[in-house]
């Protein structure tokens, strides 16, 4: 999922779980964010927005999907980068509930853009920096 620097996001995680009596605990690194709304059954774009709570929603940084239920939550994504989303339960990170949100760079004007490489980190091409570093203490 690509965003621009700033937008509002609003993402609906859908539960599908019903004999399991696990929820799924997912995360946002980089972000918390408000729980907007949430629901049994399969969320519906028609009316199930109008129940948000867009007045006092609880901000927090991982939630759980409900079992067979459906729960919504709202950012602004003003932290760029590449940001890992996942569920923490490791297993069924390893089976696919993950993926990332990239936040598109803010413009050069603004004070909270991403900074620059620094000049003394080394780019990707150079050699391992951990064997370098391993080298460096073996002949101490």
């Amino acid at each position: 999922m690509v965003v621009d620097f700033n937008e509002t996001v609003e993402i609906v995680f859908q539960g599908t779980n019903v004999w399991n009596a696990e929820n799924h605990p997912m995360h946002i690194h980089g972000y918390s964010f408000y729980v907007v709304g949430f629901g049994r059954d399969n969320f519906n774009s028609s009316c199930d927005p109008h129940h948000y709570n867009l007045e006092n929603p609880p901000l927090v940084y991982t939630f759980g999907v409900p079992k067979n239920g459906w729960l919504a939550i709202r950012f602004v994504a003003d932290n760029p980068g590449v940001w890992f989303i996942h569920c923490h339960l490791e297993r069924h990170s390893s089976w696919g509930m993950d993926t990332v949100l990239i936040v598109k760079n803010c413009t050069t004007e603004e004070a909270t853009c991403m900074r620059p490489q620094p000049d003394y980190m080394p780019p990707c091409s150079t050699p391992n920096i951990l064997s370098t570093v391993s080298t460096a203490l073996n002949a101490v």
